[in-house]
């Protein structure tokens, strides 16, 4: 039983930050999603201080509503910007 030793090993000699510039390159909006995601829960962690009368549980849904839209909206920019590339932007043969 011979072992196959020729198999490319490149994406496992790669690593966890160039993988992800390489993977943001492939997918733009990813990173953004994953930014807005964080930043508006850095948001709301600063703003549970100051939310008032309003309770807890109200609070953290509005965050997570706002959250999940941001990731929401990101897909979609990015699956309009993958459509585009594919079928719009393609040169002519």
């Amino acid at each position: 039983m011979s072992s196959n030793t020729d198999v490319s090993l490149s994406s496992y000699d790669e690593g966890q930050g160039s993988k992800f510039i390489r993977k943001a390159k492939e997918a733009p909006f990813v990173p953004v999603g994953m930014a807005g995601f964080a930043a508006i829960v850095a948001y709301g962690l600063y703003r549970l201080k100051s939310r008032g009368d309003t309770k807890m549980s109200v609070h953290l849904i509005h965050m997570r509503v706002a959250a999940q839209g941001f990731v929401v909206g990101a897909m979609t920019l990015g699956m309009a910007y993958s459509l585009y590339k594919e079928f719009w932007a393609k040169p002519k043969p």
